[in-house]
């Protein structure tokens, strides 16, 4: 019968080495974005529906990238269906 090495082999514990686990980069100490999502009230501005229209109005009308001209028609289009304008 043939011996082989495998019963030499013994496995060791994960202690050395890099900390991965973060699909192959390393996981980072202490993040800098740590306050993302602590925003006061006064700095974020939606705009509202109106705003939105006239924003995508002029995004057609600058653009030449068809893809984006059928992205910006449809977001115009379901805008005036749900005002029953369309």
């Amino acid at each position: 019968m043939t011996t082989s090495n495998l019963s030499k082999i013994k496995p060791q514990l994960r202690t050395k080495g890099n900390i991965t686990g973060n699909f192959g980069k390393q996981k980072v100490k202490g993040a800098y974005n740590q306050e993302l999502g602590f925003s006061s009230k006064d700095v974020i501005s939606i705009p509202t529906q109106d705003e939105y229209l006239n924003r995508m109005y002029d995004a057609f009308n600058s653009t030449e990238d068809e893809k984006l001209k059928q992205f910006i028609y449809t977001q115009i289009r379901n805008i005036l269906i749900q005002r029953n304008i369309w």
